[in-house]
């Protein structure tokens, strides 16, 4: 006889509550089947608790939680970024979640619909045409690997039926040079921070790094001769070299002869600790409210490189390696050019007013 009659009864627990649980000798997803309440609450309180009897090894080769696991692992081993597994992770995270208010827990019950549906219910929680794309490729790049990886027999991968939203390209707007050049007189000349900020602002400018490529730069990896700098894990894990000017090398040279540490890391704080994005973004805010300017973004120093950059006659497949991209494709989004961009073109390269017609 059943000592508690109304364990059975209860529903299925949710798939937030399926707690992957560290054994002594390795993972195991472990599913808690009909308990009674009281036991529920106390493994609610204590995941690791030893319940021997009363939970049993998952083992259902299709469920979803377990092979999301297994993918973010496969990731890993592949080396990718630390911040290209996070994107991974908190896309993924945010599916499952999901898929458990829907009670789906196994992956042979997605299906097109249900994949459009969560699409559907992004758009309606506010995410952006990009921000449900990036949550699509996630998808297509899990369900491509599962299908790959497990050869299901008789699965059919619901993603390939499931079109890709669509997303307009609109340019990217760079900050102004006169909005740089306000910021850049708020530095004085006479203070650590004041040298600082100033080189920092023109080698944002300068090398289109991205901020996280600026922030890690050290002192070793700055040639001031002649103004290269290596870049050495970008996005992707790829290093490149990018380069400085004349003005900005003179720059940084008057920040350095203000610095009374012994770090590495060329951009430091006060007390000569490496700088964080936090503390760059504030760097930012502090220099456009002292000049009396919108505050503009860390990527919009990137996007004013690229555009200028194409302006003053740079090709477009060097201004890709510059910037390190992968392809063409999305530098086209940086390059937000004006008409006058383009009356100026036509008037360089006009056909009849430069032949002898």
């Amino acid at each position: 006889m059943n000592p508690h009659p109304r364990a059975y009864e209860s529903p299925a627990p949710p798939l937030s509550y399926l707690a992957m649980l560290e054994s002594p000798h390795r993972w195991c997803l472990y599913a808690v089947l009909a308990l009674p309440g009281y036991i529920l609450e106390e493994l609610r309180m204590n995941q690791k608790t030893q319940t021997q009897g009363i939970i049993r090894i998952l083992t259902q080769e299709d469920y979803l939680a377990e092979w999301v696991r297994r993918f973010l692992i496969d990731r890993k081993a592949q080396n990718l970024s630390p911040g290209t597994h996070g994107f991974y992770q908190k896309k993924l995270r945010l599916f499952l979640t999901y898929c458990d208010g829907q009670i789906i827990t196994s992956i042979s019950e997605l299906t097109p619909t249900n994949l459009r549906q969560f699409l559907f219910y992004l758009e309606e929680k506010g995410h952006n045409p990009g921000g449900i794309h990036t949550f699509y490729r996630t998808l297509r790049t899990f369900l491509n690997w599962y299908e790959a990886e497990a050869e299901p027999e008789g699965w059919r991968n619901p993603i390939k039926k499931v079109k890709a939203p669509k997303v307009e390209l609109e340019p990217i707007q760079p900050v102004e040079l006169d909005t740089v050049s306000a910021m850049v007189k708020t530095c004085d000349h006479e203070s650590f921070t004041g040298t600082r900020d100033k080189a920092i602002l023109f080698a944002l400018l300068d090398t289109g790094a991205r901020a996280a490529e600026l922030l890690a730069f050290n002192l070793d990896d700055i040639d001031l001769g002649d103004g290269a700098i290596l870049i050495r894990q970008g996005k992707g894990r790829k290093s490149r070299t990018v380069f400085i000017g004349k003005t900005t090398r003179k720059a940084i040279r008057a920040y350095l002869r203000r610095r009374e540490d012994s770090g590495t890391a060329l951009w430091v704080t006060r007390e000569g600790g490496r700088l964080t994005y936090d503390g760059l973004r504030a760097i930012l805010t502090r220099r456009a409210a002292l000049a009396g300017v919108e505050c503009p973004s860390l990527h919009d120093f990137r996007r004013a490189f690229a555009l200028n950059m194409l302006r003053a006659g740079v090709d477009v497949y060097s201004l890709q390696n510059l910037m390190g991209h992968a392809d063409l494709q999305v530098l086209r989004r940086y390059l937000a050019q004006t008409t006058e961009d383009s009356a100026q073109a036509h008037r360089m390269g006009s056909p009849v007013d430069n032949s002898r017609l």
